[in-house]
């Protein structure tokens, strides 16, 4: 079984861990701990898509902005 738990460093507690003790009492679980990256910071990793980024918020700067009728797409 896997279960997610996800918190900020403030949220975890002794109460949080007493939880756990209860829910998972005599068994051996694995912690793993993982920061999490906002949207912007994991798309900039790639130079590929920072570079694509940059490029668009540029274009959007400049102007150059293509306009969608969104209805015609959603009626299909």
């Amino acid at each position: 079984m896997t279960t997610t738990y996800r918190l900020t460093t403030r949220e975890l507690n002794i109460k949080f861990l007493t939880v756990l003790k209860k829910l998972y009492k005599g068994k051996t679980i694995s912690i793993t701990v993982e920061e999490e990256l906002d949207e912007t910071e994991y798309l900039l990793q790639s130079d590929t898509n920072r570079k694509m980024l940059e490029e668009s918020l540029q274009n959007v700067n400049d102007g150059k902005l293509i306009e969608v009728d969104i209805d015609k797409y959603l009626k299909k």
